[in-house]
């Protein structure tokens, strides 16, 4: 294997670094660009300092035209926004959707809820993906393939390799996104399933502040 250089500088030591067992997901290619981990956060101190190949900007409150512009601006990666589908739905989720495909996302993610009309109205209209939740190896995955839905972003919980090996089930060639877990153990199993990229959540800035904390007060 070739020697790879690491570079760094004197003011950016400190990164939030994905776990290196992603590097063994296959993948997807996104316009041009080979993802293989998200990370999950809407903190703009971490998103620009991580090494993660993309973002993917969920959060539990209702999407915002301004949070999506803020997350891409912010973002030196590709950036999945979510767009709503669940409470937020109908017109504001489309109309939120084709804001983020204007300044710049990559992908837009649907919650779980989404009705199918909802997938297809938005996917008719977008020329970036459409990326739907699944939340049970109960989803109906074909009638989300033929909304429109591109790509299967898998948020299970203990159950999640399961849901991935369902999709998987119905072809080899579906774009799976998946949460990995808090082990290296359980991102590989993901991974096996058949995820093509695993979401990463990192440590929050509070706990990474307090770990600094500490060194400064070691040294006083």
């Amino acid at each position: 294997m070739a020697f790879v250089p690491n570079i760094k500088s004197p003011l950016r030591q400190k990164i939030v670094e994905v776990p290196e067992i992603i590097q063994e997901a296959g993948g997807i290619k996104l316009f041009g660009k080979h993802i293989r981990s998200l990370i999950f956060t809407t903190d703009v101190s971490i998103i620009a300092n991580c090494n993660a190949d993309g973002l993917i900007a969920v959060y539990p409150f209702t999407p915002t035209i301004a949070i999506s512009q803020m997350m891409i601006q912010a973002s030196p990666m590709p950036v999945f926004c979510g767009v709503g589908g669940g409470l937020t739905s109908g017109q504001q989720a489309y109309d939120i959707a084709l804001d983020a495909e204007l300044h710049g996302a990559y992908g837009v993610v649907l919650n779980a809820p989404t009705p199918n009309e909802l997938i297809k109205k938005i996917s008719d209209r977008l020329d970036i993906p459409v990326v739907i939740t699944v939340v049970s190896a109960k989803e109906d995955i074909e009638a989300r393939l033929r909304s429109g839905a591109q790509i299967f972003n898998v948020s299970g919980g203990a159950k999640t390799a399961e849901i991935v090996r369902e999709i998987r089930k119905h072809s080899q060639e579906i774009a799976i996104i998946a949460t990995g877990g808090p082990t290296d153990e359980s991102i590989r199993e993901t991974i096996e399933a058949g995820a093509n990229v695993i979401t990463y959540t990192p440590p929050t800035s509070a706990e990474l502040f307090a770990e600094i904390m500490k060194k400064y007060r070691a040294n006083l």
